[in-house]
């Protein structure tokens, strides 16, 4: 799981100076059986951690359009004044019953479809909100009802350590900082070298 450097897959070896031609280490000592290269290669488990994290968050799935068939996925309304796209219809995490994922169109949100490390729909950060669709307007359920005073929206931010945890994956792993040459100076970053008779540059 640590990156030492970057090349194309199946590409990397590690090796000691010995083992390699084409360096004043190597052409100076006596010729010798070339040692064994140690390759170290990640765990099944590790790799299967790391695809994980490239892939993200698995998104939930969505319903095709609420339980009373008022308001469907991708349907335009309006919340609070805002225009708005329904991104997601079915339940959540935070809360009990049926819930709404919203990308407003114009105005400000709280989120990007991800809250709590849930990703519920994609959106731009700062346009996702979540309402009942007794809160919006432009669904049937709304315009069929009596008028009513909106009822406040409960806004569920993600905390500061799943947000920390979730930039750190985003960011994927680190690259290990390389010394210019090797010990002796024999050897030095970028350096074309010979490696088992197979040309190679030093990374």
């Amino acid at each position: 799981g640590v990156c030492y450097f970057e090349c194309p897959a199946g590409k990397g070896v590690f090796a000691q100076p010995a083992q390699l031609s084409g360096s004043p280490a190597a052409t100076s000592s006596a010729p010798a059986a070339a040692k064994p290269v140690a390759v170290i290669s990640a765990s099944p488990t590790a790799v299967a951690a790391t695809a994980k994290e490239d892939l993200g968050p698995t998104m939930l799935p969505s319903k095709e359009k609420t339980a009373d068939g008022s308001v469907s996925l991708g349907q335009q309304v309006a919340w609070k004044g805002n225009k708005a796209t329904v991104r997601y219809i079915g339940n959540v995490k935070f809360g009990a019953g049926e819930w709404l994922g919203l990308e407003l169109t114009d105005g400000k949100g709280v989120h990007d479809g991800n809250v709590m490390g849930v990703c519920y729909f994609e959106c731009p950060a700062g346009k996702g909100v979540f309402a009942q669709s007794a809160q919006l307007s432009g669904s049937a359920a709304v315009l069929a009802s009596a008028p009513a005073a909106a009822t406040p929206v409960a806004v569920v931010s993600a905390a500061p350590r799943v947000v920390a945890a979730l930039a750190k994956e985003d960011e994927g792993p680190t690259t290990l900082p390389s010394n210019e040459k090797t010990a002796d100076g024999s050897i030095l970053l970028g350096q074309q070298v010979m490696w088992n008779g197979k040309k190679a540059a030093v990374r």
